[in-house]
């Protein structure tokens, strides 16, 4: 397959507002290095950690919700600590390989792949994983070069667009899921059900056989209850833990990728023994922690991010074997980035954007 000595992508030239964003025609196209395969990019996601990073988010000097800049974010402005500029972003990419290093093999040209975002150290520090679109450069572009077991091979109906919206949201959903142990009657409580990585949630929980509740806007109850969820609440109705507790008893499980004020009282309908896992505090980062309640009631708190491989080989079985479906909100045009991401911090929709690479 004949690759370009440039490609097409959209470049972030540092932390800041949209005008970061630049579409170019005359990037260099990567070569795969020993152990590498390139991949034609035929679409790719967009998830939170795109405007997270190009706002600098992740900067300690951020205490407010998702989508609140930093004032200086150059020393801490990315999750990784590792970020350079120019960087191209995007963790979902989904397409064809159309070249390889050295070291493999050469069968492997034409495959389907389906993208592991998370680059792992051989050694297993979590301190060294590297992440597409954040320390490495990602999938907004025509062409990308990862090592080959990232690139997924798999066989299914779903279109590219369909596949893209998987990677960040559902595999960071499994490992919130995987961690806490999440298994069959169990009660799950899910915060920002409409989102990716929410939706991720319901459905997967209920793969395992547990029981949700799910938590959204006013406008989207209908929608969240489509995906899958027992019980859908309003969360702008008030009193949501006692909803909570009216509708379970008590949740075994509080997925959580909001934060902000609602949880403190949401931690409290988690039952003795429970677990409180997360990855995301769009309502904001900082929250009050009555110790008390983490240590009277044996609970166990879990950050998730580094994910082990084993759960996005898990993930592309389920996609294979038609368990999951996609929730696709849209798609946008590649050269079209800066209205893609105006959409998505609108928060209107429901599920992920995609970006369509090839058209």
């Amino acid at each position: 397959m004949a690759v370009r000595d440039e490609m097409r992508a959209v470049v972030l030239t540092g932390h800041g507002g949209l005008d970061r964003l630049e579409y170019r025609e005359d990037v260099p196209t990567p070569e795969p290095a020993p152990g590498e395969v390139l991949v034609e990019v035929a679409a790719c996601g967009m998830n939170n950690t795109d405007i997270n990073t190009r706002i600098g988010w992740y900067s300690k000097s951020v205490t407010g919700a998702t989508g609140e800049p930093a004032a200086d974010a150059d020393e801490d402005g990315s999750w990784g600590g590792g970020l350079v500029f120019p960087r191209i972003q995007g963790a979902d990419p989904s397409g064809r390989i159309v070249a390889v290093g050295d070291g493999v093999p050469a069968e492997r040209i034409g495959e389907r792949v389906l993208v592991d975002a998370w680059v792992r150290d051989p050694g297993g520090d979590l301190a060294k994983a590297r992440y597409l679109g954040s320390e490495l450069d990602g999938g907004f572009a025509e062409y990308i070069a990862v090592p080959a077991h990232n690139a997924h091979h798999l066989a299914t109906d779903l279109s590219d667009v369909e596949l893209a919206s998987f990677p960040c949201s559902y595999a960071t959903a499994e490992h919130m899921l995987h961690r806490a142990k999440v298994g069959a009657g169990k009660w799950v409580l899910v915060t920002g059900a409409s989102g990716g990585v929410g939706g991720g949630l319901i459905q997967l929980a209920k793969r395992r056989g547990a029981q949700v509740v799910a938590i959204t806007s006013a406008g989207k109850i209908a929608a969240v209850e489509a995906i899958g969820a027992d019980v859908v609440l309003d969360r702008g109705a008030g009193a949501l833990a006692d909803a909570v507790l009216d509708a379970t008893g008590g949740v075994d499980v509080f997925a959580d990728v909001v934060g902000g004020d609602a949880f403190a009282p949401l931690l409290e309908t988690v039952r003795r023994g429970g677990h409180y896992t997360t990855a995301g505090a769009i309502a904001g980062p900082i929250v009050p922690l009555d110790l008390r309640t983490l240590y009277l009631n044996d609970l166990t708190l879990h950050g998730a991010t580094v994910l082990p491989p084993e759960v996005f080989a898990n993930l592309v079985g389920y996609i294979e074997g038609g368990e999951i479906k996609p929730l696709v909100a849209g798609t946008f045009p590649l050269a079209d980035m800066r209205r893609a991401q105006e959409a998505f911090v609108a928060k209107d929709h429901v599920g992920s954007f995609v970006i369509e690479v090839q058209q």
